[in-house]
């Protein structure tokens, strides 16, 4: 009698676990859950905020739904600490998150990579460069949709080697990502020909930048590699203008100068300054006149770069995402490791399975002074480079 109640037990709770777990399962199903763990404040919270608001856009045209889900998304602010990235990383995945977006910091990036690889979850990354990205540290679950440090050096190398100049001095953000890119920037400019006067490594948040730009322009060099980031681009460049930095020194950066940055920085620190772009306004794609039509009416300005890659990474996941029309983490990276992104905001984009990385142009520009209906500070594309200009073969 015992034995017969122990198996009636174990039946009822086998069956109750079975309703659980499709209740959970359906729970899951009830919205398509994004986590965007991005600066909001903080030396980056520009950067951010516009990834953000790019991203909106991406969820807004498509009336915040996939696979017939509503979309949820929950903004974290990671102060521009990867401390912070990690914890809010952490507790956003044991909500039932379906998609990662972020981070801005390279080392955040690669740090949270490790918490979307445990727990299975797709990230999707439109900024941060470093080549271990999508190189030495990359995982099934995150891709990313811009820029690598490698194609980035590449264009300001061959910037420099077109404008003729012959002696450079950095200044570099002092953090991995940074003097990384340092490194192999400097081993480029010397293939090149061009000498390098010397490089002063800065800490994020830098206050005071005049010693340096001093330094800079009494070394005898006529280029200045300026790698910094966000709030500190604003910062060196504002004080920049002070001295006449940009007539005096052809100031090039990666993500140095944009029409958000002009407007922060002002004319007289920001036109002549000369920085590879993640995207620009003017491309002419039907994609990109939709969404920039699309973010002068939500906002009431144009996009930046940081928030049209956003944006063009988001809307092209989720586009892959529903055309699964599975609920099925898996078969969405299967997808999205062999997809083609014909009409990108930028023209054809390509991931790459054997890395997770997308295959794109380059751009790069000037700062000028805007025409009519333009911002005061725009930028002028000066040179556009092919994917195969930037790209090596997947191995």
């Amino acid at each position: 009698m015992k034995r017969t109640f122990a198996s009636r037990l174990r039946l009822v709770t086998l069956a109750v676990g079975c309703m659980l777990g499709g209740a959970s399962s359906a729970f899951a199903q009830d919205a398509f859950r994004i986590a965007g763990i991005v600066p909001l404040s903080g030396a980056w919270g520009i950067v951010g905020e516009n990834m953000r608001r790019g991203a909106t856009i991406a969820f807004e045209e498509r009336n915040n739904r996939v696979l017939g889900k509503p979309i949820e998304v929950v903004w974290e602010d990671t102060e521009t600490s990867t401390q912070v990235a990690v914890q809010k990383t952490t507790r956003a995945l044991a909500r039932d998150t379906q998609t990662l977006f972020g981070e801005v910091s390279s080392g955040s990036t690669l740090a949270i990579m490790k918490l979307t690889e445990q727990r299975k979850v797709p990230q999707i990354i439109t900024l941060s460069a470093d080549d271990r990205i999508t190189g030495a540290d990359k995982t099934r679950y995150a891709f990313r949709t811009s820029n690598t440090v490698a194609m980035e050096n590449r264009m300001i190398g061959e910037f420099a080697k077109r404008q003729g100049v012959q002696k450079v001095y950095g200044i570099i953000a002092d953090y991995q990502v940074g003097r990384d890119m340092w490194a192999s920037l400097k081993a480029d400019l010397e293939s090149k020909g061009i000498a390098v006067a010397g490089v002063d490594f800065t800490p994020i948040g830098t206050k005071d930048y005049a010693i340096l730009l001093d330094k800079a322009m009494k070394s005898g060099a006529d280029g200045l590699a300026l790698i910094v980031v966000g709030g500190d681009s604003v910062t060196s460049l504002k004080q920049g203008a002070d001295v006449g930095l940009a007539t005096k020194m052809k100031v090039m950066g990666t993500m140095l100068m944009d029409e958000t940055q002009g407007q922060a920085v002002g004319a007289s620190g920001a036109l002549g300054v000369n920085s590879t772009l993640r995207y620009h306004f003017t491309q002419d794609t039907p994609r990109n006149k939709r969404f920039v039509a699309a973010y002068k009416l939500k906002y009431g300005e144009l996009p930046s770069q940081y928030a049209g890659e956003a944006y063009d990474g988001m809307s092209w996941w989720l586009d892959v995402v529903e055309s699964t029309g599975v609920w099925d983490k898996e078969k969405w990276v299967d997808a999205f490791k062999n997809s083609v992104r014909n009409d990108s905001v930028e023209g054809v984009k390509r991931m790459r399975a054997c890395d997770n990385q997308a295959e794109q142009i380059g751009l790069f520009g000037t700062a000028v002074a805007g025409s009519a209906g333009m911002p005061p500070v725009t930028m002028k594309v000066t040179e556009s480079f092919t994917a195969q200009d930037l790209f090596k073969p997947c191995n």
